[in-house]
């Protein structure tokens, strides 16, 4: 193995000009196809659950006077916030569905792209 060659190819990499790889690209289009679906995903997850935790709480006599009405109160919000915990999955696939077919046409023409290049 000629290490030198190797170092000038190294060397030579460094100070020349980058250009943008399609790949790079690609990452970037399925990155953006899947973000909106996982940030809100994780943001209605987050809430449902904090929604269920307070309902809890509330029938479990933590907060509040630890009363009947403070009780019903409880497992009516804790229901609420386990159905959206239920719902968020088939949300999240809509929602990815919905972006993945935005994006599309340029994943696959760029995917295509890059598929020819390798023949």
């Amino acid at each position: 193995m000629n290490t030198d060659k190797i170092y000038a190819e190294a060397i030579v990499n460094e100070y020349s000009k980058k250009s943008a790889s399609k790949v790079v690209a690609l990452r970037k289009l399925d990155r953006a196809a899947k973000m909106p679906a996982q940030i809100f995903t994780y943001t209605f997850g987050i809430v449902c659950a904090l929604i269920a935790g307070t309902g809890m709480c509330l029938s479990m006599g933590v907060i509040g006077a630890g009363t009947a009405v403070f009780t019903g109160l409880g497992i009516v919000v804790g229901i609420i916030g386990f159905a959206g915990m239920v719902v968020n999955y088939p949300i999240y696939q809509r929602i990815l569905q919905k972006s993945k077919n935005k994006y599309a046409g340029d994943v696959i023409r760029l995917a295509t792209e890059i598929a020819g290049d390798e023949n």
